[in-house]
């Protein structure tokens, strides 16, 4: 019997189970986990926590990065380099529907920085990255149409310590599905991020 089946507009066929969709969210949340705490730690460049707020919903984040050995623009007095970024987190939406929205996210980051970084370091990015937000994401009359959403940003910040292991910076996030389906409202964050270098 299908019946408990509910098709969810931008996921596809055959219908999309909403219980098989949590368990599938649980697996993947399990796998990112076992990503950045598996393994040989000493691979992970550096960790991070986020908080952000937007259209009436407040998002936060753990994250996990890993440097890239590539840079470019290096006979210049600043750089771009980059890392890679997994993500995990969760949406409450306090003021609306009283709902929460599990977030997992991986994205790639490129970031302007000195070459030769002074006590404060300042940098900025900018990145786009993919992210599967479940449930299908509906706060009053904001509704997505799909899990899956890209995730772009750009960012500030200034690294510091006797080792530039502290990173603390601001980024602007935009999350939609860039007309995949539709609706397609997206919603933007204003964040704050906290991030630790090994």
């Amino acid at each position: 019997s299908h019946n408990h089946l509910l098709q969810v507009p931008g996921v596809g066929s055959p219908p999309y189970d909403l219980l098989e969709g949590e368990m599938t969210m649980k697996k993947i949340g399990v796998l990112v986990w076992a990503l950045l705490l598996g393994g040989n730690a000493c691979a992970i460049d550096g960790i991070s926590v986020e908080h952000g707020h937007g259209s009436s919903t407040e998002m936060a984040r753990v994250g996990a990065q890993w440097d890239w050995e590539k840079k470019w623009f290096t006979e210049n007095s600043w750089l771009v380099a980059g890392f890679w970024e997994a993500s995990a987190g969760r949406w409450d939406t306090p003021t609306g529907n009283g709902k929460s929205f599990t977030d997992v996210g991986f994205t790639p980051v490129f970031r302007l920085q000195q070459k030769s970084p002074s006590i404060v370091a300042p940098y900025a990015e900018a990145a786009v990255g993919v992210h599967i937000i479940s449930p299908t994401f509906v706060n009053g009359t904001r509704q997505f149409s799909s899990v899956f959403q890209f995730g772009d940003h750009l960012g500030a910040g200034a690294r510091f310590g006797d080792r530039q292991q502290f990173d603390l910076g601001y980024r602007f996030q935009h999350l939609s599905n860039a007309g995949f389906s539709h609706p397609n409202p997206g919603i933007n964050f204003n964040q704050i991020r906290l991030s630790y270098h090994f």
